[in-house]
C-alpha cells in the first residue's frame, strides 16, 4: 500500500496531466477559449473549432502524453538496469535501431504503416544485439550491456548519416523532422495509450523486484529474487516501451533522462509510486512541450525534440549541481 503523501502526489500529477492536455486543446495559430473546448467537442462533424480540436490537436495531445509516459517509465527502468542514473531510454541503441528501421522505409518511398513497422523492426533487431552481447557467463552485467548499448548506438549513427546523406532533397526535411521528434502526424493516441497501459503495468508487476535490484544483484539474490530472469524482464520491457515511443513520434530526448530524476526527487525510490508518477509526470512534459514546439512559431511548427532539449539541458544540469551538492 502507498502512503498519503505518496497518493497526494499522484493525483496531483493526474491533476498536472489533465491541464496540459487542456492547455493543448486550447493553443494554437486558431486560439479557442478554454469554456469552448467542451462545446467544441460536441460540435458537429464540419465545424471548424470541432474539426480543430477533434481530428488536430486532441489526437496529438493524447499521442504526445502516450510518448512521454512512455519515454519515462522506459528511463526508469533503464536506470535500475544499468544501475545508472545517468542512462536513459536510448542509451542501449534501440532508438538507433529504430531510426535506421524508418529512415530506410522513408528512403526507400514507403508510406503509412509500414514506417512505423520498419522502425519497430530495427528496435527489435537491435534489442536482439544487446541480449546476444551483453550476457557474460550466463549473466547481463550492468557495464557490459551499457558498453555494447553505447556501441551499438555509434554504429546505428553512422547509418542514419550515410541515410541523411544519400537521402534526396524531398525527403530530407521529413527525415531529419522525424530524427529531432515530429508528432505531426499523430494518430489519435489509441495504440501508443495501449502500450503504455502494457507496459506501464509488466513495470508495475515489476515495481517490488526493481527496488530489492536496485540495491545491487547480491542482495537481491538473498532477497529471493532470481536476478537473470529479472533483468532480462526488465530489459525487454523497458526495449519495448521505447520502440513504441519511437515508432509513435521518433526520437525524443532528455524526457526519459530528466522525468525520472524529477520524480525521484518528490516520490522517493519506492517504483511502486515511482512507475506511475514518471508516466504521468513523463506525458504532460511532452505534451507541453509539443505544444509549445506548434505554437512559438505559428503557423510554423518545430519539432518537439527540439523543445525537450532546450528544456531539458538547463534542467539537467541543474539536478547535477544539486546532486553534487
Amino acid at each position: 500500500m502507498i502512503g498519503a503523501r505518496h497518493a497526494f502526489l499522484l493525483g496531483a500529477l493526474a491533476l498536472f496531466a489533465l491541464a496540459s492536455v487542456a492547455i493543448a486543446l486550447v493553443a494554437g495559430s486558431v486560439a479557442i477559449a478554454p469554456g469552448a473546448v467542451l462545446d467544441a467537442l460536441r460540435a458537429p462533424p464540419g465545424a471548424l473549432d470541432g474539426d480543430i480540436v477533434r481530428e488536430l490537436r486532441l489526437p496529438r495531445a493524447l499521442d504526445a502524453f502516450a510518448t512521454g509516459g512512455l519515454l519515462a517509465v522506459a528511463g526508469v527502468l533503464m536506470q535500475v538496469l544499468v544501475r545508472n542514473p545517468l542512462a536513459d531510454p536510448y542509451v542501449l541503441g534501440i532508438s538507433g535501431g529504430a531510426a535506421v528501421g524508418a529512415l530506410g522505409a522513408i528512403l526507400a518511398g514507403a508510406a503509412g504503416l509500414v514506417v512505423p513497422g520498419a522502425a519497430f523492426a530495427g528496435a527489435a533487431a537491435s534489442t536482439a544485439l544487446v541480449l546476444v552481447l551483453g550476457r557474460v557467463g550466463g549473466r547481463w552485467m550492468p557495464t557490459r550491456l551499457l558498453l555494447v548499448g553505447v556501441i551499438i548506438a555509434a554504429g546505428w549513427g553512422a547509418v542514419v548519416t550515410f541515410m541523411l546523406a544519400v537521402a534526396p532533397d524531398q525527403r530530407l526535411r521529413g527525415m531529419l523532422f522525424w530524427l529531432m521528434g515530429d508528432l505531426s502526424l499523430a494518430t489519435g493516441g489509441g495504440p501508443s495509450l495501449a502500450a503504455l497501459a502494457v507496459g506501464g503495468a509488466a513495470a508495475l508487476v515489476l515495481a517490488r523486484k526493481l527496488n530489492l535490484l536496485a540495491q545491487g544483484d547480491d542482495q537481491a539474490a538473498l532477497l529471493g529474487v532470481e536476478v537473470a530472469p529479472t533483468r532480462l524482464a526488465v530489459l525487454l520491457v523497458a526495449a519495448a516501451l521505447t520502440a513504441a515511443a519511437v515508432v509513435t513520434a521518433g526520437t525524443i530526448g532528455f524526457i526519459g533522462l530528466v522525468v525520472p530524476h524529477l520524480v525521484r526527487l518528490a516520490a522517493g525510490h519506492d517504483h511502486r509510486v515511482l512507475v506511475p508518477a514518471a508516466a504521468l509526470g513523463g506525458g504532460a512534459l511532452l505534451v507541453l512541450a509539443d505544444t509549445l514546439a506548434r505554437t512559438l512559431l505559428a503557423p510554423q511548427q518545430l519539432p518537439v525534440g527540439v523543445v525537450t532539449a532546450v528544456i531539458g539541458v538547463p534542467l539537467f544540469l541543474a539536478l547535477l549541481v544539486r546532486r553534487s551538492r
